[in-house]
């Protein structure tokens, strides 16, 4: 009877053990580690953005998901650490902003699921086989659509009839910038346009960006300047936009935040939509999709943002015809 009695005990144990078990396993919070970004402040609206895609899914930081936030506050070198830092933590996911983190992470883990972000060539980069499907630990979102270049060429001619050269600002180390700068060649060629390429590499600021300026500045006549992507650009947005200034250059960036930042003018990718549209494969990978399985998807929503005050700052006049069609105009 006794054997019984302790079989019995036994047996509620265990039962009790696999309860509680099942119990906090149904009730695990993931953790999203989000890895990029200058700084919490400069970025708030776009991790806002993701939080947003986020809750029309169903989670809410805080309540059903953590997000742990890693910023390298326009210190590329602490991207390594910060990756590491993330997957010590044995977050669920890691959603990176921009190459050099999206590297990072990649350098860090090939277990741990990658959602990309803002990433111009994926392949050529080297993060993914291909977009359909890119194979290993990685998927997310690209930024590249190759019409963009042309359009920012477009758009310099027309608010500078006369250009007859465009400095182009890019970093010959980086994959990403190699289709980017094929695409401008073609855009030059049908506007008749003169290119002047200047190297500005992130491991070499300020000296390159100065250096550049300085270089673009030369000669004058109608010459305008167009932003090709390095990385600098978006850690230095307000001296990158001061210099222009002091210059008295017309710029074209990629994304807006330079353009908020006292930036002439911008047209490229609508970040804050990739941003939202994250929160998908977030989704759709804490429910057992594979990032080797999920296509990376490109870019649907485009912007244009004119700032009149840094137009005025380096005395040009943009025409009603162009003012017409962006997206918002600083004032």
């Amino acid at each position: 009877m006794r054997k019984e009695i302790l079989g019995f005990a036994l047996c509620a144990m265990l039962l009790a053990l696999c309860s509680s078990a099942e119990a906090q396993q149904r009730t695990k919070i993931p953790r999203i580690g989000y890895l990029g970004g200058t700084s919490p402040s400069v970025n708030e609206a776009r991790i806002e953005a993701f939080r947003q895609g986020l809750r029309e899914l169903g989670y809410v930081e805080g309540k059903n998901i953590v997000i742990e936030r890693r910023h390298h506050e326009g210190k590329l070198d602490r991207l390594p650490p910060l990756a590491a830092e993330l997957v010590r933590l044995k977050v669920d996911i890691i959603i990176t902003v921009g190459p050099p983190a999206a590297r990072a992470a990649k350098e860090a883990t090939v277990t741990i699921p990658i959602v990309m972000m803002q990433v111009g060539d994926p392949v050529g980069s080297g993060f993914v086989a291909s977009l359909a499907r890119p194979g290993g630990n990685i998927t997310g979102l690209s930024s590249l659509a190759p019409e963009l270049n042309g359009k920012r060429l477009e758009l310099l001619k027309e608010i500078l009839p006369k250009l007859s050269r465009v400095a182009v600002f890019g970093s010959s180390t980086s994959p990403d910038n190699a289709q980017s700068l094929r695409e401008v060649d073609l855009a030059a060629a049908a506007l008749k346009v003169k290119l002047q390429y200047l190297e500005v590499r992130d491991d070499r600021y300020p000296k390159d960006i100065e250096t550049a300026f300085r270089a673009a500045s030369k000669g004058r006549a109608e010459v305008a300047l167009m932003m090709v992507a390095p990385a600098v650009a978006s850690s230095r947005r307000k001296e990158i936009a001061d210099l222009a200034v002091k210059s008295r250059l017309p710029v074209i960036y990629n994304g807006r935040a330079n353009v908020e930042a006292g930036g002439l003018m911008s047209y490229g990718v609508n970040l804050n939509d990739l941003d939202r549209r994250a929160a998908t494969y977030v989704d759709k990978i804490l429910k057992g999709a594979k990032p080797a399985d999920l296509p990376v998807e490109q870019p649907t929503k485009f912007e244009f943002v004119i700032n009149l005050k840094a137009a005025k700052q380096i005395g040009l006049t943009i025409p009603p015809s162009v003012l017409a069609r962006a997206d918002q105009v600083i004032r």
